[in-house]
Order: structure tokens, then sequence, then C-alpha cells
């Protein structure tokens, strides 16, 4: 008896040995992965005092703040599009200026970090041969995304304006209806309809067609499902969903549809899985009802009601929240993968890439900020990804989207 026993030990030792091994390499090969592909995050948001004291891209602050550079040097993020967002407010003339304005503040830092911050650090990319020189020369990547047409107001002017400042993508609508077309999620404080518009306006048709002749990639993610198809329909160049996951796994407003996955493979774009908790899976009713009692306490009713919260409010919603995300943990890279795979096998390798939404809501229990990245590729290896599809899944898709847009409007394509 002790030598079956001994022998079992000895076995044990040996598997567990092995085991360990074959850990090792895994994550060995996930590291040699990471290092050499390019890890394009398609969807970072920023506040207004970014590029200030107050977020300091070289200084890593509050854990709200997701993205610095020390953290994407940590992490192996080597580019992503920073955001240029305006929540949607009053279409008035008043509200459109407003929403300029704050858009311009927005570019204005981006361009103050790339331009006079840390030119030494991070560069400005406004093509996708840019994107893979500066990768190449060892210095982070900025791009620059617009979420939310609302900034714009219904001056088509604006888009040219918006291009020469950088912007490579737009995307039309963010919660609530606006003159381009109808939200995935109206705006509830309002009680705005389901539909306003039943799909793409006019105006939203000629924005389309504008940013195929600038060469801008147009973005779906936001938009409701027939604003979504017909934005893919109108438009020459192939579409993005810059930040969206799947019906399919999980049903949520958000969320693509099959119909809408297969449109975007049609047009030859790419749908980018975002790590967003409410959107990878089901909340539970436990932490969606403590939720709710907060947003009650703060007088919330929806989105649109933290545009015109005072500093200090936002402060201790924030630090309310913090303690929520500790008592109900969050989704985590597997479910963020499993995303991925479904959109995978519905549209093939091609077709699909990864956002993270930071500073925005995002991150998730293994990808909370940008030191993270890795843990990302490391699944993808361990769901037996090869390292030519991790690379399209990271950058090469969107990339190949990105050069398609711009052969387009220089008159290569079409």
């Amino acid at each position: 008896m002790r030598s079956l026993t001994l022998s079992l030990a000895l076995s044990l030792i040996a598997w567990t040995s092995a085991h360990a091994k074959t850990t090792e390499d895994m994550i060995e090969r996930a590291r040699g992965i990471h290092q050499r592909v390019i890890t394009i995050d398609t969807h970072v948001d920023i506040p207004p005092n970014f590029a200030t004291p107050a977020y300091d891209l070289m200084k890593p602050g509050p854990s709200r703040q997701q993205v610095h550079l020390p953290t994407m040097i940590e992490g192996g993020l080597d580019a992503t599009f920073i955001i240029v967002f305006v929540g949607q407010g009053p279409r008035t003339e008043a509200g459109y200026a407003k929403a300029l304005s704050d858009a311009f503040v927005k570019f204005a830092a981006i361009h103050r970090v790339t331009s006079d911050m840390y030119p030494d650090q991070i560069e400005l990319a406004r093509t996708a041969d840019d994107v893979r020189r500066i990768d190449a020369a060892g210095k982070k990547v900025a791009l620059i995304g617009i979420e939310n047409g609302y900034p714009m107001g219904k001056d088509l002017r604006l888009l040219d304006q918006f291009y020469d400042y950088g912007a490579r993508y737009f995307g039309l609508i963010h919660a609530g209806h606006n003159d381009l077309g109808d939200s995935s999620m109206p705006d509830r404080r309002s009680r705005e309809p389901v539909e306003e518009h039943s799909g793409l306006t006019d105006l939203g048709r000629q924005v389309v067609r504008r940013l195929n002749e600038l060469g801008i990639m147009v973005d779906v993610s936001h938009a409701s499902k027939q604003t979504s198809l017909d934005i893919i329909a109108e438009s020459k160049a192939p579409v993005i969903a810059s930040h969206s996951s799947l019906e399919g796994v999980y049903d949520h407003p958000r969320n693509m549809s099959d119909e809408e996955l297969l449109a975007i493979k049609a047009s030859n774009g790419v749908v980018q899985v975002v790590a967003f908790d409410n959107y990878l899976r089901a909340v539970p009713q436990a932490k969606q009802d403590a939720i709710a009692a907060l947003w009650k306490d703060i007088g919330v009713e929806s989105m649109s009601d933290f545009r015109t919260m005072a500093r200090e409010e936002l402060e201790v919603y924030r630090e309310r929240m913090a303690k929520l995300e500790l008592e109900f943990p969050k989704a985590g890279v597997k479910d963020l993968v499993d995303h991925i795979d479904y959109a995978v096998e519905k549209v093939g390798i091609e077709h699909v890439g990864i956002a993270s939404d930071f500073n925005g809501g995002g991150g998730i229990d293994g990808w909370s900020d940008a030191s993270e990245t890795f843990n990302v590729t490391l699944e993808l290896v361990r769901r037996g990804y090869s390292e030519e599809q991790i690379s399209k899944l990271w950058g090469d898709n969107l990339l190949r989207v990105m050069e398609d847009v711009e052969d387009y409007a220089h008159g290569k394509k079409g």
C-alpha cells in the first residue's frame, strides 16, 4: 500500500511539473506573439481635463484613468484611438455650438499630448502607413475617433475640419436619437420613442457619403439596428463597429445582431468586440438593483444626466460605484473572448477586432486598464488562435479597413 501511495504521489508530482511547464511555455509563446503584433485598441475615451495635470498621460492617476503611456508600455498596447466624444444634448443652435466647443477642447488636448508634451513617446497617426511607421520607430500611436455626430449639428462642412484635425473614424450616434439617425438606446429621461426616424436620416446619408469622400471610417456602434443597416448599405467603403459586442452571445440593445455582423462582413468591414461588463454577459439582478438604487439616490434617470453633474457629485458617484464593483465582480477576459469566438465563427477572422472602451465604462476582470492588455492575447493563445490570427484581431483587420477607406477616398477603389 505504501508503495502504491508513493507511486501515485510521484505520478502527481510528474503531472504537476509537466502541466506547469506547458503553462509556462504557453505564456512565453503568448508574450512573443504579443510583442510582435501591432495591438490597436479602437476606443479609449478622454475627459475634458485630458492633457492637464489632472490627467497627465505620463503619470498614472485615479483608477478611472485607465490609459497612460507607462501602462501602455507595461501591457504592450501599441496604439489607441483616442475619442472625441460629446454626449447628446438639445438639438438647438446653442446646443450645437456648445457641443462643437467641447469637441474642439478634446481635439486640442490630443494634439497637445502628441505635438507638445510627449512627441518622443507618442505620435498622431493619420493613415494606416503612419501606424506601422510610428510603431516601427518604437513610439506609441495615437489615432482620433469621433463618437456621436452631435457636435457637427447640421453643418456638413465641419466633417472636413474634423478630418483636418485628424479624425479617422466617425460614429454617427450615441445614447439618444440625433439628427443623423436613431440610437440603440433612446434617452429615457426625455422619454424618447424607440424610433424617431426609422433609421438613417437624409442628413445622415449625406454624412456617410462625405465621410467616404474624405477617407474617414464610418462607425455604427451605438446606432439602432435599422440605422446601422442603413449606414452599411449607404457606405461605398468598408464600415466598422468601433466598440460593440454580440447579440448572439448576450442580448443587449448595444450588441450587434447577426444581420448587422453579416452586413459588416459584406462591406469588408470589422467589428471591434468591446470589453464592457454590461454587454458581455447578464449582470446579476442584485447588482442591477443596487445600481438602480444608487441612480435613484443621486437623481439620475439616464446617461445624459451625468453631463450636467457637478464634479463633486461625479466623484461621489464614482466612489460608490467602485464599492459596488468590489461587491459584484465584473465579466472577465474569458467572457470577452467568448464574444470574439462567436464573431469569428459567424463572419470569419478577417472581420473581428478588439476594443476596451477604457475611461468610458469599459474594463473587465483581467483587462481593467492598459497594463493588463497582454491577458487578452494570452487567452487567445489558450484557445488555440495562431499568431497570424491574433495579429489580425489586434490590428491587421482594422488597418486593412483603414487602407480600403483611404483608397476609396483617393479614387483607387469603388
